[in-house]
């Protein structure tokens, strides 16, 4: 099973609209995959039509009650589901904050059953607290989302410092897989100004540590579409929103481009392997 952390610390740079669509997108292509709402704020669960009552258990009951994954987790279809939030879990990072072992929570729980899914997505917040460190240190990649914007190095080398220091200390497989750029309008001049000075960013800091040095920039670009604004307040991705268009068609290339990936890895693996023997 994959596991990806989609995180960044700034908001409205379509990270929640990239961990639902990217994991819709990889269910539509056969994938089973596992969304986890990791942010308070619950917009993750909200995009996919799912509101957590009072009655009901969420990602909160299963970070700070012993419970597990499987009795949170909601079907949305066959190949997809999600492990919802709601605002109550905004009172966890205060709850944890005594525990013992407080940042390998979510890691646990995930391992505490079998692998049922080929992916599991976790939505994170845009913070950088316990509840982001539970998401770095229960994944195997980070995924970070990126607008073309003057502000777009702004946070980044303390993103990727606070990576470093959990493959460090709490998760020796973690790695930046990639950045994704949304929100993406090629007709103007600062975004290509933006994605090289990301690109030149990333290749002058690769040597300084292992955990971003094969960090990329995905090829699919996600454009501006007022289609991706809408689908959440239907609750739903926008495969079922709008199939016919350019976001779906965005997120739909960027799910391939991952599987391409994973392929291309397991290839690679395999040759290792042949020539050792």
């Amino acid at each position: 099973m994959r596991k990806i952390a989609v995180i960044n610390q700034k908001g409205g740079v379509g990270k929640t609209t990239t961990a639902v669509n990217l994991a819709a997108g990889l269910a539509a292509c056969g994938k089973k995959v596992c969304l986890v709402d990791l942010d308070p704020q619950a917009h993750a669960s909200l995009h996919l039509g799912v509101t957590v009552t009072d009655q009901e258990q969420s990602i909160y009951d299963l970070l700070c009650s012993d419970i597990p994954l499987s009795a949170v987790r909601r079907d949305i279809s066959e190949q997809l589901s999600i492990v919802p939030a709601n605002l109550d879990l905004a009172a966890a990072e205060m709850e944890l904050a005594g525990e013992v072992g407080r940042e390998v929570i979510l890691r646990d729980r995930i391992e505490a059953e079998p692998e049922e899914h080929d992916f599991l997505i976790i939505d994170c917040p845009p913070s950088l607290g316990v509840l982001t460190l539970n998401a770095l240190t229960a994944v195997d990649e980070v995924f970070l989302p990126l607008q073309p914007h003057f502000l777009a190095l702004h946070g980044l080398s303390k993103l990727l410092r606070t990576i470093e220091v959990v493959a460090k200390r709490l998760n020796p497989s973690l790695r930046l897989e990639g950045i994704v750029l949304c929100m993406y309008e090629s007709s103007t001049r600062l975004a290509a100004e933006v994605s090289r000075d990301v690109e030149e960013f990333l290749q002058a800091s690769a040597s300084q540590s292992p955990v971003w040095a094969t960090a990329k920039f995905f090829q699919t670009k996600i454009r501006r579409n007022i289609r991706l604004a809408e689908a959440p307040s239907f609750g739903q991705s926008i495969f079922d929103y709008a199939p016919n268009s350019h976001g779906s068609e965005d997120y739909l290339g960027l799910a391939h481009e991952v599987l391409a990936s994973e392929i291309a890895g397991q290839s690679s693996e395999e040759s290792v392997a042949f020539s050792s023997n």
